[in-house]
């Protein structure tokens, strides 16, 4: 059984395996993601006897991954709900899951729709909402102000293709975009995860992308390559240095506040709340490399 509280679930990094596929499934574990998904969706074709085929491995694949490492959130990626596959990917959930990825959400309504059908089998289980359509991206903050939505992530590959746009390694035909599904997760209190990189093996490109994706506010990143997730364990949290200046701040601020000063500098920089909040968020963050 999983010993994972959803609640106080803030992956940096989850790692994706295809759902027929039980030997990558079994490896997911070995790169020391915070979350896992097994993908009913895009990694399965799009047909019903290859889906078919697929729940009953994805199935046991999370259950034998809840049961022989319980420090790891399991997740499954069903189909979107307005497919013809997504009521019967519900026979390859459990309880012990840490959530259900739904992709492909446009609208506070498909949630309810996702929701009500995990409750009709008897699964409580929160989801993490796909956001990768232009609709999606519009209902942003409605999709993640709904109850029962835990986390998010940017699907951009599959929003640029939505709109008919063109992927671009620099990623301006996705700023807006990535833009507004962070600032929605920040306004409902939802940990935001941010677009794949599908360029597996280079690394500079990973750290850029990630690096983008800090600066605008996510919290960790999607993989789809094993190599990908320490990238993204260290990009997505902090450092012993990063750490130590945030205590050292910390504590000139109470200093100050003793001393009955209500402003102070810092390293020859004049010190607001915000800085302070920043700190704050900083050590409550995982190190760098750690597992949560």
């Amino acid at each position: 059984m999983s010993t994972i509280q959803p609640a106080a679930l803030r992956p940096r990094s989850v790692l994706f395996a295809p759902a027929g596929r039980a030997d990558l499934i079994a490896k997911l574990p070995r790169s020391r993601p915070d979350a896992v998904v097994i993908d009913l969706e895009d990694a399965v074709p799009a047909t019903a006897q290859a889906k078919a085929a697929a729940r009953p491995v994805a199935r046991q694949g999370s259950l034998d991954l809840c049961a022989q490492h319980p420090e790891l959130a399991v997740f499954v990626r069903v189909n979107a709900v307005h497919s013809p596959f997504f009521q019967d990917d519900l026979a390859a959930l459990h309880p012990g899951l840490a959530g259900v990825v739904v992709p492909k959400l446009e609208t506070a309504v498909d949630v309810q729709m996702a929701c009500d059908a995990l409750r009709e089998r008897g699964l409580n289980l929160p989801l993490l909402a796909g956001l990768e359509t232009g609709a999606g991206v519009w209902n942003a903050q409605a999709i993640l102000s709904e109850s029962c939505v835990q986390w998010a992530y940017f699907g951009a590959e599959d929003y640029v293709t939505d709109l008919g746009g063109v992927r671009t390694p620099g990623n301006a035909e996705v700023r807006y975009a990535r833009s507004q599904v962070a600032l929605a997760a920040r306004l409902s209190g939802t940990h935001a995860l941010d677009i794949v990189v599908t360029a597996l093996n280079d690394e500079a490109r990973f750290r850029e992308d990630a690096a983008q994706g800090r600066a605008l506010g996510y919290g960790g990143k999607l993989c789809i390559h094993p190599a990908q997730v320490p990238l993204s364990n260290e990009l997505f949290g902090v450092s012993e240095a990063q750490l130590a200046r945030a205590r050292a701040l910390l504590a000139a601020a109470n200093e100050a506040a003793q001393a009955g000063h209500g402003a102070f500098s810092f390293e020859g920089q004049m010190v607001d709340e915000p800085m302070l909040a920043a700190a704050r968020a900083t050590l409550a963050q995982p190190e760098k490399g750690d597992p949560l």
